[in-house]
């Protein structure tokens, strides 16, 4: 695969459940990551707090900051991501790959450790990020939830502060009945001490060995890996088994902003788990971020950079795509006020 003899590079893996605080803490490792040059991969860019004084240059799958930290999608797949990574003449420090919720880490895992990559790269760490407040075994239900926990070196439980004692003792019982001394750091915000998670030492990789003559190797690549297609719905193997399904809506039409929360607080189907998002008003001149994680929902504005345009993503299990799409269709303005 690489021919040119280099230092491994550690590798970090964030995970986790829908709308737990992946993204909230990769840009808190990319804002503190103490002049380390970090390389992170990510499905998209929209999410990524990247300060404008410190972009140096942008194209469709790199953003070079100042820092000397690059952000790469992985559009063209995983492999071919870090492989352009390793072949860069300026090279980084650590390399961070934020999986999206729906995603089961071990092939991500296998595509260190049982391919050639293994020669250039030393898996540091999996960090699984758990909603303290939303996840349940019963609400959840999925292999993929599962999973994420049970390949965790460190499990984050994050949102502390949004439950009780009780709620978190229930929690702690659960995932010690799936995996046998877990290393548990309690977060609020997804803050943690950077030296707790970065060049932790924790992965066993022989764990991989076990597995990997199961998988063959066109496996370890992308089709696994599930990106929340902004165009089209979008499946995936463990998508598919856990019953998950992304629905993307768009319109150059504004939502009217009674509507559009009569339909979050009365009309939205409780089989949404997450949806993000461009959002736009009717008589707003502002441009709202829109973020929802179960039953809870922000809305962030700030001006518009581009011409304005409602971009939604919703995810969720047997979800009824063809109702939600017709529900949100009856949120926009029947007349517009800009």
């Amino acid at each position: 695969m690489l021919e040119t003899s280099l230092p491994e590079l550690p590798v970090t893996i964030i995970t986790g459940f829908l709308g737990s605080g992946k993204t909230t803490l990769l840009n808190q490792i990319l804002q503190n990551n103490h002049n380390s040059k970090v390389a992170v991969l990510v499905n998209e860019f929209g999410d990524i707090n990247i300060d404008a004084q410190l972009l140096v240059s942008y194209d469709d799958d790199m953003v070079e900051l100042s820092n000397g930290c690059i952000c790469c999608t992985i559009n063209e797949g995983l492999v071919e991501a870090v492989t352009k990574i390793l072949a860069r003449e300026e090279k980084v420090e650590r390399l961070i790959i934020e999986t999206t919720g729906v995603a089961d880490p071990l092939p991500i895992i296998l595509t260190f450790i049982g391919t050639d990559f293994r020669d250039f790269t030393r898996l540091d760490s999996v960090i699984t990020l758990v909603d303290a407040e939303t996840f349940t075994p019963e609400h959840f239900e999925s292999e993929v939830a599962f999973k994420q926990i049970t390949y965790a070196d460190i499990l984050l439980l994050n949102k502390t502060d949004l439950v009780n004692q009780k709620q978190l003792t229930a929690l702690e019982t659960y995932i010690a009945s799936i995996k046998k001394n877990p290393r548990i750091i309690y977060t609020q915000y997804a803050q943690v001490p950077l030296p707790l998670i970065l060049d932790v030492g924790l992965t066993v990789t022989e764990r991989g060995a076990e597995v990997s003559s199961a998988y063959p190797i066109e496996v370890l690549t992308d089709n696994y890996i599930a990106e929340e297609d902004h165009k089209h719905h979008h499946h995936s193997h463990h998508l598919e088994a856990d019953g998950f399904i992304s629905m993307s809506f768009q319109s150059d039409k504004p939502f009217d902003v009674y509507k559009f929360n009569k339909f979050l607080n009365d009309g939205l189907p409780l089989e949404v788990f997450r949806a993000k998002g461009i959002v736009w008003f009717a008589g707003s001149q502002l441009r709202h971020i829109f973020q929802l994680c179960g039953q809870r929902n922000d809305i962030k504005s700030e001006p518009w950079s581009t011409p304005p345009v409602n971009q939604l993503v919703f995810i969720g299990r047997h979800l009824d795509t063809d109702k939600l799409h017709q529900q949100l269709s009856n949120c926009l303005a029947t007349s517009v006020t800009v």
